[in-house]
């Protein structure tokens, strides 16, 4: 798992018209080259009557599977610069499709270029990107007398709440970085005067927005 990677923030579109051209920018997660697929195929059946529907993903902590496809554009001017976009910004596990209605006037081999990768880059503007971090869930339990100073200790902290479960005692779930736990478990016992119960939990990945 890596220990930290940006990608889109979820599943979503955006539209823009260049030239009487409509370019609809599709983009999803997908972490297996199957999932990319099946992405891009339901995008074709959604758009049948499109004049084109063009995709490129990159899926792997490596960037092991990337693919670019034209499909029917000329070579090279729209799923290559699709695909430069997504390295550019620095995503994974990312699949984009752009669909294409032909709006009448002919773009040109450099237009094209120009304007698949304005569709994608916009599209993920508009769609958002996260940076993931890899963290260790931290779960402290304490006596409700405790909640309030922990509160506001963790809000002035470096730490983020993941959760409160408002049991017998109080959980607090926290995302800590693995090699900050230590550190995190010593100033929770300070705090508490030794008064609480400190446990390791999932270890997860910590979204927050990029753009």
């Amino acid at each position: 798992m890596l220990p930290q990677y940006h990608t889109v923030k979820k599943y979503g579109e955006h539209e823009i018209v260049i030239q009487k051209s409509r370019f609809i920018c599709y983009a999803q997660r997908a972490t297996t080259e199957e999932d990319a697929q099946a992405f891009i195929q339901d995008i074709k059946k959604k758009h049948w009557d499109a004049n084109h529907n063009c995709s490129a993903y990159l899926i792997g902590e490596r960037d092991q599977f990337q693919k670019a496809n034209d499909d029917g554009e000329p070579s090279g001017t729209a799923g290559v610069p699709m695909l430069e976009v997504l390295k550019k910004r620095g995503l994974k596990d990312t699949v984009v499709v752009v669909t294409r209605y032909f709006g009448g006037i002919k773009l040109g081999g450099g237009g094209l270029v120009r304007a698949y990768g304005k569709s994608v880059s916009e599209g993920l503007n508009a769609i958002g990107v996260v940076n993931r971090t890899l963290m260790q869930v931290m779960h402290t339990k304490v006596d409700y007398t405790w909640l309030g100073k922990l509160e506001n200790e963790l809000r002035n902290s470096v730490y983020q709440v993941k959760n409160i479960h408002y049991l017998d005692q109080v959980d607090i779930e926290v995302y800590v970085k693995e090699d900050q736990a230590d550190a995190f478990s010593e100033w929770m016992t300070e705090l508490t005067n030794g008064q609480c119960e400190l446990s390791k939990g999932e270890i997860t990945y910590l979204e927050e927005d990029v753009n």
